[in-house]
């Protein structure tokens, strides 16, 4: 059972890196820093927004409109760290 929950861990980490890459890459694509009509950057993007998008929408729904800022990748980094800490302590300790 720690195997599963090491893995399950293991992929928290990796989206929580994906959610980060999103945002920086966010960032990069609105202050024109890369380019758009690149074909490797748009695909970058593309696959970014396509892992990030269905856990961010509903946070988006919920949060109200803060003027183009867009605070749901901390909300959703706030809510991982908190499963993550659920997975590694209370549920390995119930386990053993």
């Amino acid at each position: 059972m720690n195997t599963l929950i090491n893995t399950l861990l293991f992929a928290l980490n990796l989206y929580w890196i994906i959610i980060i890459a999103s945002a920086i890459f966010s960032w990069l694509y609105a202050f024109n820093v890369v380019n758009p009509r690149n074909q490797f950057v748009a695909s970058v993007g593309n696959a970014l927004y396509r892992l990030t998008e269905p856990a961010l929408r509903p946070i988006r729904r919920i949060l109200p409109d803060l003027g183009g800022i867009d605070i749901s990748p901390a909300i959703l980094l706030i809510i991982l760290y908190f499963v993550m800490g659920f997975l590694d302590n209370e549920v390995r300790a119930v386990l053993t």
